[in-house]
């Protein structure tokens, strides 16, 4: 946020010693620069495996919920359909937390900027609706499954456990952001980029694997 596409800002996302990483290393504060990283290539019906673990200390400055935060966003618009000081692409996040010390963080569970799903045949508008009930360690190396079938319906699996699942992922007519992709009635979303964040928190990922 701030800059343009293609910008790697203070060298946040690089690769050193077979990880991919988010790191802060380069920075003095953070001022609001949120990241994403975008695979090249759009798709509609596959499997994603992630293996990822939290590490340091989050940026000063970060706000107190991206603590232990990062997320893998699905069905996202291309990076340069982004304003410039968007902070997020209008998508599907699978929302990874890490356990604070509290033991009730559950990783796992659906966001959605500019975007809402159904649940259980309801419209589901709440921004990060608690799905997921499972807490895991922050500094541990932890696996995403995740099975995205289009616009029919997104499944998270944590660890090899079903932690939400959804259907119908679709634009958020009310959201400023999405409200350039409105073409006639259809809202559904079929397919899009994928991309991971860089949300204040360093993170290592050793496998993105499509």
């Amino acid at each position: 946020s701030g800059y343009k596409a293609g910008i790697n800002y203070k060298n946040t996302f690089r690769v050193e010693h077979g990880v991919l990483k988010v790191s802060y290393d380069e920075y003095e504060k953070f001022n609001g620069e949120f990241g994403h990283l975008f695979y090249k290539d759009k798709f509609s019906h596959y499997k994603l495996r992630v293996e990822y673990r939290f590490t340091d200390e989050q940026i000063a400055d970060g706000p107190s919920w991206a603590l232990l935060n990062n997320g893998i966003m699905l069905h996202c618009q291309s990076p340069g359909s982004m304003a410039k000081e968007q902070n997020f692409p209008v998508s599907v996040e699978v929302q990874l937390l890490g356990d604070n010390g509290s033991g009730n963080r559950p990783c796992g569970n659906p966001c959605t900027p500019g975007t809402n799903f159904i649940k259980n045949d309801s419209l589901i508008t709440e921004h990060c609706p608690p799905l997921s009930n499972v807490t895991v360690t922050a500094d541990d190396w932890h696996t995403m499954d995740v099975e995205v079938l289009g616009s029919k319906s997104i499944k998270h699996i944590l660890n090899g456990e079903v932690v939400a699942y959804y259907e119908q992922p679709q634009l958020d007519e009310n959201d400023a952001d999405a409200q350039q992709f409105l073409t006639g009635e259809n809202l559904l979303i079929s397919e899009g980029y994928i991309a991971i964040q860089a949300e204040t928190h360093p993170i290592e990922f050793r496998k993105i694997e499509l």
